[in-house]
């Protein structure tokens, strides 16, 4: 029989490749000659690198880059397996949990050190890169991002714009002239779940401001600065990025991306699929096995366990998602492909218990779940 192991990570508790192992492990107690095709996986948000990596036997590397208020941290990339693409948090470089909670300003923070990654990244000659925006701590338009690659925001006196969304209102002149050449050759994919516009009520800086440590002074400020900024991209370079869905997303960054990069904003999951190459792994499976640490009404919103089950829908095989915890609103689950859902604690255990026992709890319950199948 063969097997597609294609969790999400467990938050806290594994790897979406450790998952993928106690799946195994679990399988071989009962069917030791099973042929199993491990698949970790991610949705675009945090962990997407390892997943990529660990699915494509690629490789993590380490730089040196600037943080969101302009000090050093160290961030990762990967270069999958191919060798031909690279995969990047931008949260790695530029995001939240970089800060202390009482150092969170979004009018200072920066998307700089992410153009360093991208950098990095183009120095390893790659064709495709996959960059994932979420987790952001800025509200730069992707300012910061573009100006380490190379490009030019000018104020009225030809100066250099400083860094973080509060320069932005000075913007008067984009010069690209010496962005990296590298940019023209590669492809560039963006994991966006988000279709939030860039400017406005529904826009980066009051859906995703305060979250960052903004005030209603602050939100307003930038909110403002956002409007000018896509003004200027407008009359310079002739494109509209202020009211595209996903332009607001990480602070603007997806903007940014599109405005300057050409960048392409899909959802998170359906970029995995296809770098991993999920799809082409599933053909003549007899069963998928998928999961992450909560399966709820969200799922169905883009999440792995849906992502996979709809791939395997594709070749009628049946998909069994796992999970440390089942919330409300699974049922709608049933009609896109998921056979069932399956809680993998073994009995009533803590937090920190359920957390420890992960790895354990999934061996044991998709040991009981194959001897049912057969």
């Amino acid at each position: 029989m063969k097997f597609v192991l294609a969790p999400d990570s467990f938050k806290e508790s594994m790897t979406a490749k450790e998952a993928a192992d106690a799946m195994e492990r679990g399988i071989r107690k009962v069917i030791p000659d099973a042929i199993c095709i491990k698949v970790p996986m991610a949705d675009g948000g945090e962990g997407t690198v390892q997943s990529l990596v660990d699915a494509t036997n690629g490789q993590v590397h380490y730089v040196d880059v600037m943080g969101p208020l302009g000090n050093s941290v160290r961030a990762h990339f990967g270069i999958l397996g191919n060798n031909e693409s690279a995969v990047i948090e931008m949260a790695s470089a530029s995001g939240l949990e970089l800060l202390q909670k009482e150092a969170r300003n979004p009018l200072y923070t920066t998307t700089y050190g992410t153009g360093q990654l991208i950098r990095a990244a183009l120095d390893k000659n790659v064709k495709n890169i996959l960059i994932g925006i979420g987790g952001s701590a800025t509200n730069d338009g992707g300012a910061g991002m573009i100006q380490a690659l190379g490009g030019k925001l000018l104020d009225k006196d030809g100066n250099e714009l400083g860094l973080g969304a509060r320069a932005l209102n000075k913007l008067h002149k984009i010069d690209l002239s010496n962005l990296d050449n590298r940019i023209k050759s590669v492809n560039i994919d963006v994991a966006c779940d988000v279709d939030n516009i860039l400017t406005g009520k529904k826009g980066a800086s009051y859906v995703f401001g305060p979250q960052k440590g903004a005030t209603p002074e602050m939100v307003k400020i930038m909110d403002e600065n956002l409007i000018h900024y896509a003004n200027i991209i407008r009359k310079e370079l002739d494109i509209d990025i202020e009211h595209v869905p996903g332009a607001g997303a990480a602070g603007g960054l997806g903007a940014g991306l599109m405005a300057f990069l050409g960048a392409n904003l899909r959802k998170g999951v359906e970029l995995v699929i296809r770098y991993t190459g999920l799809e082409e792994k599933i053909k003549g499976a007899n069963y998928v096995f998928t999961g992450e640490g909560s399966i709820d009404s969200q799922t169905i919103h883009g999440k792995t366990p849906y992502g996979v089950s709809i791939t395997a829908r594709k070749f009628g095989i049946p998909t069994i998602a796992f999970a440390g915890r089942i919330g409300d609103g699974v049922e709608s689950l049933y009609n896109h492909g998921i056979t069932s859902i399956i809680c993998i604690l073994n009995g009533v255990e803590t937090l920190d218990e359920a957390l420890k026992n992960g790895k354990k709890n999934m061996e044991h319950t998709c040991e009981r779940i194959v001897r049912l199948l057969i």
